[in-house]
């Protein structure tokens, strides 16, 4: 699909976009704690702003494998601050969440998208979203849950799994009146998946985009890429940039990344080829 409707937005797909990563939480698995706080997160998203950003996606609750839930309450008080101000930002706001109370409060503030590692299987997650007349909506594969999803990864073939799974969420959607323009689907890298299935499904990439929704791939520092690099986890920008790179060439038309200055900057030689080739 060459748009993506949002709550405010109708975003153009015709060149990838960057989503741009704001964590409000102590233990996310890459920058736990260094925007910990309503106005520090402010400040992160204002700089990524200025580093090209196109979309914002805030996030109060870590999805890190191991992570336990946080409570709604908390969850809350993380989000709702940093999206009542991000709003006013001028660009398209998501947020992170798989709880249907803070997907309801952030819609009520202005958010554009709900982005949810459950997929909407959460109690009245998909209800709350299928209400609202236009909000965007991704929708990611995760194989149990955060808590112990690589403790026994998803076995065989990733890929037609992954599509079935997406296809299901998506039509238990479109039978709610959702609108197609306003899905998006993400592949879950890193979300019980192993290494080799993780880039499977990067390799395979253009199989989930037969049924034309929007691809949004989250590569960004993610553990496959320190398995194949041997490098930590604060030094995974190359191949993080590398992997954003790979999976726009494949046809992802949103990348979620936290190094939003050096994406920016590899994805416009990647559509300065395209333009001239």
């Amino acid at each position: 699909m060459a748009l993506w409707q949002t709550t405010r937005f109708s975003l153009d797909l015709t060149r990838p976009l960057v989503m741009g990563i704001v964590n409000n939480t102590p233990d996310s698995f890459s920058d736990g704690g260094q925007h910990h706080s309503p106005r520090a997160a402010l400040r992160h998203a204002e700089k990524l702003l200025k580093d090209g950003a196109h979309i914002l996606d805030i996030g109060g609750e870590s999805t890190r494998p191991g992570s336990p839930p946080v409570p709604e309450d908390e969850e809350l008080r993380r989000v709702l601050p940093v999206v009542q101000e991000a709003v006013r930002l001028g660009v398209p706001i998501s947020v992170d969440t798989n709880k249907a109370a803070v997907m309801q409060a952030v819609l009520d503030a202005g958010a554009d998208i709900i982005n949810d590692v459950w997929a909407l299987r959460q109690p009245g997650a998909r209800a709350t979203v299928a209400a609202h007349p236009h909000c965007g909506i991704v929708l990611m594969h995760m194989h149990k849950t955060p808590l112990d999803m690589q403790q026994a990864p998803m076995a065989g073939d990733p890929v037609p799994q992954v599509l079935e799974f997406l296809q299901q969420q998506t039509q238990a959607l479109l039978a709610l009146g959702v609108e197609a323009t306003r899905i998006a689907w993400d592949y879950g890298i890193g979300f019980g998946k192993s290494v080799e299935q993780n880039f499977a499904l990067l390799a395979r990439q253009q199989t989930l985009l037969a049924l034309d929704f929007p691809l949004l791939a989250g590569w960004s520092r993610k553990s496959a890429l320190g398995h194949v690099t041997g490098l930590p986890v604060e030094q995974r920008l190359l191949p993080s940039v590398a992997a954003a790179l790979l999976a726009v060439e494949r046809g992802a038309r949103i990348v979620r990344v936290h190094d939003v200055a050096e994406t920016v900057a590899a994805l416009a030689v990647w559509q300065a080829m395209h333009d001239n080739g």
